[in-house]
């Protein structure tokens, strides 16, 4: 038999620390689509924007701010470390491809997986919450970080028209992600407590991707003249982006439930040990 007081909300990390997931994973999703459609500098320097405000918003969460450079210490062993590590290298390869370096926008984007690859292992670190810890969320945050940075390409991009390979692009990562979220789904079912704030965000991330990835298929199936071409491609990013975000959000604020503790052998006032025959 095991007892045990019920899981309770983890209370370390608030809103601060779910904005660097949601800006750090869209901001790199960003990065990564811009350099494969090889889009202007100013793409990559908003993601980058996009990354360093999330950043920003942790920092703010920290007892003592000032200090924070002592994570870079630990990168042989911290996710953290090495998220902080990267972040640095990630920018100067934004700045370079801002000043038309060559090669630099690639170098950017494969930093800016390096980025997100991290984030999501340093969630997936957390042992002691099951929603967290299964690993199965780490490439469902990656690739719902590369469908948040689709759909923010195609939000900045709307003025012109996507080409059809970015359009490929965006539907392939929508159904590796909704493919991947009832994968770890599935795989949570026992976190007791989560369930509900996962199932209820998760009813608005499925519409959030089956509806950008209808609006995926019409573009590529059925040409529209550029006026509603701009529209279509203006809310299928919003919403994929939105709904990538929301999910973030509700899993670092209101999913994280700890384990709780079991104790198998309870002692009972009153009545003596046991004697050993």
């Amino acid at each position: 038999m095991s007892f045990g007081p019920s899981p309770w909300q983890q209370a370390n990390w608030d809103w601060r620390a779910a904005c660097n997931f949601m800006a750090g994973g869209a901001g790199s999703g960003l990065v990564v689509c811009a350099a494969l459609a090889g889009s202007p500098a100013w793409l990559l320097a908003a993601g980058g924007v996009m990354i360093a405000s999330g950043l920003f918003a942790v920092w703010l969460e920290l007892g003592r701010p000032w200090r924070s450079w002592r994570v870079i210490r630990h990168g042989a062993r911290s996710w953290m470390s090495r998220e902080a590590l990267v972040a640095p290298l990630l920018f100067v390869a934004i700045a370079a491809a801002w000043f038309g370096v060559p090669g630099a926008a690639w170098a950017a984007a494969l930093l800016a997986l390096v980025f997100v690859a991290c984030q999501a292992r340093l969630l997936q670190a957390a042992k002691g919450i099951p929603a967290w810890r299964e690993p199965m969320l780490v490439p469902l945050l990656v690739a719902t970080a590369l469908a948040e940075g689709a759909g923010a390409w195609l939000l900045l991009g709307a003025a012109r028209a996507a080409p059809g390979g970015l359009w490929v692009y965006f539907a392939l990562v929508l159904v590796a992600r909704v493919a991947l979220w009832h994968a770890w789904r599935r795989r949570v079912r026992t976190a007791t407590g989560a369930l509900a704030a996962i199932d209820a965000a998760g009813m608005v991330f499925k519409l959030a991707t089956l509806l950008p990835l209808a609006a995926a298929l019409v573009a590529l199936a059925w040409p529209l003249a550029d006026g509603p071409t701009s529209v279509l491609q203006a809310l299928a990013g919003a919403l994929a982006a939105a709904g990538g975000l929301w999910f973030k959000y509700t899993l670092v604020t209101r999913a994280g439930f700890n384990q709780g503790f079991a104790l198998p052998h309870l002692p009972v006032r009153g009545v003596p040990r046991r004697q050993e025959a």
